[in-house]
C-alpha cells in the first residue's frame, strides 16, 4: 500500500518574540500561513523484519536520511504511541531549501505521521497526532491545521485565524528567496539572547495582532519580525537585497522565521520577473527563488 502527501511550506507573517522562557525555550506570538509549494512525502508498507523497519531516501543527497531526519523521528514517535507493527519505506521528494526557515522538517515530520497513520487505518485521532507531533518539534502542530494560525508559547499553542481575517491572505502571491547559505535557528535565538534587545513585550505584540484582526487593513500592514535585527547583524547580504527591492519596486520585504529564506507578498498586477533578476544579480546563480501562494 502506498501513500503520497503533499508536505507544505510556511512564511511567519508576523513573528514577535517576547522573551526567553525559564525552561530555555522562547516565548512568541506568531501569524503562518501555508503556501502552494513544499516538499511531496511517498510512504510505501514493506515487509517487517527485513532489516530496518522504517527506512528513508530522498533526492537530495546532502539531506540526512538516518535517525536524525525527523521523518524517521516521527515513524519512532508514532510506534512508540501506537505499538503498531508495520514497516514503511519513505520517499521524501525535497524542493524546500535547508536552513530555510520555512519550516521543511517539521512539515516533513507531520506528513510522515499522517501517511503512517493511514497507513495503520487511523489509529489516532487528529487530538492524538497533535500531540505526538507536539513531542517532535515545536512547530510541527501548525502544519496539521492545514490553515493559516496564530501560534503562541514556545509554538506548540495553536488556534486557527479567524475566518474574515483569513479571507484577506487566501491567494496572495508569494515571492520566496534564499541565498546560498542558511541559518541555523538555534543560533539565531542565542544571538537574540546575546543582544538582549530584540524582544517585543508580549501586550505589545498582542495589540498589533488584534488591532490588524479587528480591522481591515491588507496583510501588509501587519508584517513584521523582530527576530530581522539579530540575524541581519552577521548576514548583511540579507538586509541589504530587502532594501533594494523595498526601494526600487516598492513592495514588503520580510525574512521568515529565524531566516534565511526571505519573502516579498506580490500584488496580482505585479510582474516578479524584475524582482527575480534583482535578486539573482545580487545574490548569484546560486539563489533559491520561488513563487507561490498562501493556499489552504
Amino acid at each position: 500500500m502506498d501513500v503520497s502527501l503533499f508536505s507544505p511550506a510556511k512564511i511567519n507573517l508576523f513573528l514577535a518574540v517576547t522573551g526567553r522562557r525559564a525552561d530555555g525555550f522562547h516565548d512568541l506570538v506568531s501569524v503562518v500561513a501555508p503556501l502552494d509549494f513544499g516538499d511531496q512525502l511517498a510512504a510505501t508498507s514493506k515487509e517487517p523484519g527485513a532489516g530496518r523497519d522504517y527506512t528513508l531516501a530522498c533526492n537530495y543527497p546532502e539531506v540526512p536520511v538516518d535517525g536524525s531526519n525527523l521523518v524517521l523521528k516521527a515513524a519512532a514517535a508514532f510506534v512508540a504511541a501506537t505499538g503498531w507493527k508495520g514497516a514503511v519505506h519513505f520517499h521524501l521528494g525535497k524542493r524546500r531549501q535547508r536552513g530555510a526557515g520555512l519550516g521543511g522538517g517539521s512539515s516533513n515530520a507531520v506528513a510522515a505521521l499522517r501517511a503512517l497513520n493511514q497507513l495503520a487505518g487511523g489509529l489516532l485521532d487528529e487530538a492524538q497526532l497533535a500531540g505526538v507531533a507536539a513531542k517532535l518539534g515545536s512547530d510541527c502542530a501548525l502544519f496539521l491545521a492545514h490553515a493559516p494560525i496564530v501560534m503562541r508559547g514556545r509554538g506548540e499553542q495553536v488556534e486557527l485565524l479567524p475566518a474574515r481575517a483569513a479571507a484577506r491572505l487566501r491567494g496572495r502571491r508569494v515571492l520566496i528567496f534564499k541565498p546560498s547559505f542558511g541559518i541555523s535557528t538555534p543560533w539565531a535565538y542565542q544571538r537574540m539572547i546575546a543582544r538582549g534587545t530584540d524582544y517585543v513585550p508580549a501586550a505589545e505584540a498582542e495589540k498589533k495582532l488584534a488591532d490588524w484582526l479587528q480591522g481591515d487593513a491588507p496583510v501588509e500592514a501587519l508584517l513584521a519580525n523582530n527576530m530581522e535585527p539579530a540575524v541581519f547583524g552577521k548576514y548583511l547580504a540579507l538586509p541589504v537585497l530587502l532594501e533594494k527591492l523595498r526601494g526600487e519596486f516598492g513592495v514588503v520585504a520580510r525574512m521568515s522565521g529565524s531566516g534565511s529564506a526571505c519573502y516579498v507578498l506580490l500584488g496580482d498586477d505585479l510582474v516578479a520577473a524584475p524582482l527575480v533578476a534583482r535578486i539573482r544579480e545580487c545574490w548569484g546563480a546560486g539563489a533559491f527563488v520561488q513563487e507561490a501562494r498562501l493556499f489552504w
